[in-house]
């Protein structure tokens, strides 16, 4: 079954893409230039209580994609994973939101509907809009001048179930709920202060909000899928990976890869602490199983060309590893093949084995006796990969990147 988002680029193109782009580009200017959003008079409303259409229209898009975003996750027809969600930097976004939400009540317009104003030649618009290019021309000047507080209280892909410590479902009745309050408080505003008539609403809005909380509440029911569900769905397909070994590479590719320019190997290294700090390969990062889940949003930011290195001793909890990775939609992981033994075992040289010799060992044990935890300052941790010659399968190959890019404010 195709999960969402599609890889647009891969299946139509590079100008397909582009065509459906501008098809959403245009549909969005739409329906925001047809509910009146290039009017900064009907936008300003919203500040004085007369006319609140803006909140009304905003946070029911907000909370339509929400609970369809999560239903559609629920029962695996989306990737959540592959939805991206704009990065929480706490302080530089609250200030942010602060001077966003001045520039709104002083122009009438954000940079969204300014666009809508502008492409229907509303000088108002035209004008915020040389606002913002000029705004962005400044930030762009002085931003080295308080770079460091701009990039400060970064706190990854934070979201409110996170925050609050509930179950996605039920933070997304608590939203549906509070939009709804908001809704009904809304029209209460415009009727004391805009003289608005109740009776002119129209009367299908009672019917959609309390459809929106039966799919919150039938969100709750179903969940969200954990990474068991998610490599489930994808068993059949890696297994056969797993067996055929197409993704388990040598350590001389994996040599050669950390030293080409072109790519950014990110190494885990998901053995004991103890193991880890007898001995492991310079650069690798130290990570256990159970916290590979937590990392993820973090490893689909890396930029397109970054490839992921799974090890362990042996094969064991790499494997595992590279399940977990596979099943969050990771992209270019591979498992170091034979693991850190087998690393040892051909980049060490006989100085190294008569300190450390080799001892029988259970399935993915450490098979070197360490007398010293070196970590990294071992000779193998760094070998030079022009003193080695072998004859392996290349394996690793760059895949189209299906992790989350970043979007903009409408």
């Amino acid at each position: 079954m195709a999960t969402f988002p599609l890889p647009l680029g891969e299946l139509l193109g590079h100008w397909g893409s582009y065509v459906v782009y501008l098809l959403v580009g245009f549909a969005f200017g739409y329906v925001l230039e047809i509910a009146g959003f290039g009017n900064s008079k009907k936008l300003a409303a919203q500040f004085y209580f007369k006319e609140m259409t803006v909140i009304k229209v905003m946070f029911g898009a907000i909370i339509v994609a929400m609970v369809l975003i999560f239903l559609a996750s629920g029962v695996g027809l989306l990737d959540y994973n592959l939805v991206y969600v704009n990065p929480t930097y706490l302080w530089p976004g609250i200030v942010g939101g602060l001077i966003m939400g001045v520039g709104f009540i002083i122009g009438g317009f954000c940079p969204g509907t300014s666009l809508v104003a502008a492409a229907t030649l509303k000088l108002d618009g035209i004008f915020f809009v040389l606002g913002v290019f000029f705004g962005i021309f400044l930030f762009g000047e002085t931003v080295g001048g308080f770079s460091e507080y701009w990039n400060s209280s970064y706190m990854g892909r934070f979201t409110l179930p996170e925050w609050l410590g509930l179950s996605t479902g039920t933070v997304v009745l608590l939203v549906v709920l509070m939009a709804l309050f908001m809704f009904w408080g809304s029209e209460k505003l415009e009727q004391y202060f805009g003289g608005m008539d109740a009776a002119k609403e129209p009367k299908w809005r009672i019917g959609a909000g309390g459809g929106l909380a039966l799919a919150a509440v039938g969100l709750i029911i179903i969940g969200q899928p954990t990474t068991l569900d998610r490599w489930n769905r994808i068993a059949d397909e890696k297994t056969a990976a797993l067996e055929e070994r197409t993704v388990q590479v040598h350590p001389a590719e994996m040599l050669e890869k950390l030293h080409d320019d072109s790519l950014k190997v990110i190494m885990l290294d998901v053995r004991s602490e103890a193991d880890y700090n007898q001995f492991h390969i310079l650069d690798a990062q130290h990570v256990l199983p159970e916290e590979l889940p937590e990392m993820v949003p973090a490893l689909h930011l890396e930029p397109a060309n970054t490839v992921f290195f799974v090890m362990s001793n042996d094969e064991t909890a790499a494997t595992e590893a590279w399940k977990t990775l596979q099943a969050e939609s990771v992209p270019n992981v591979y498992i170091l093949e034979g693991g850190i033994n087998n690393w040892l075992t051909l980049f060490a040289n006989d100085e190294f084995l008569a300190a450390n010799p080799r001892t029988p060992h259970a399935d993915d044990q450490l098979a070197f006796a360490f007398p010293v935890a070196l970590g990294a300052r071992q000779f193998p941790a760094e070998p030079d990969p022009h003193h080695y010659e072998f004859i392996y399968e290349s394996k690793v190959i760059l895949e189209l990147k299906r992790a989350p890019v970043s979007g903009g404010c409408g």
